[in-house]
């Protein structure tokens, strides 16, 4: 399978990464959740070529996770801003980010502390169950395939 048809599998994981699934989209959007809007302020802070940034922003606004805007004070200038889709990944750049918190420190802590403005403490992310509210981790979760699954395989199956 060819990278660029990774997002027509039934699988969740791959159509996200068929998204934003290389290194230069998620660190915008680790920049963008930071408050940067810019072009040029993406391309100082991540030293990627115009054309590389260019390319990935364009991408980003086609799924609609990206929104350009007019600078306010120069309308010939546009901004990128999150729209709700894009601010619907936050949860994912938190879980990368406190994984490597863990794992990759390199016994330095983390760089960066999360305060939840609402109640003002610093935070760890964890992912909890819709239902009941508890912490969930890897070993309790049984994925179970749905029907949409079965359906997608077989139309795959059928182009074949």
């Amino acid at each position: 399978m060819k990278w660029e048809e990774i997002g027509n599998q039934p699988c969740s994981i791959a159509r996200t990464l068929s998204v934003v699934g290389d290194r230069w989209t998620l660190l915008i959007l680790r920049n963008a959740f930071t408050g940067m809007r810019r072009f040029d302020d993406f391309q100082e802070n991540l030293g990627l070529t115009r054309h590389v940034l260019s390319e990935r922003l364009k991408r980003l606004v086609e799924h609609q996770i990206l929104v350009k805007k007019p600078y306010i004070d120069r309308q010939e200038r546009m901004e990128y801003r999150l729209t709700e889709k894009g601010l619907e990944l936050y949860p994912l750049l938190m879980a990368m980010s406190a994984w490597a918190d863990k794992w990759m420190d390199e016994g330095l802590g983390s760089p960066v502390e999360y305060i939840h403005k609402n109640c003002g403490h610093v935070f760890q992310p964890v992912t909890v169950c819709s239902e009941c509210g508890e912490a969930v981790h890897a070993k309790q979760v049984k994925p179970v395939f749905t029907e949409a699954y079965f359906t997608k395989l077989k139309q795959l199956n059928e182009a074949m």
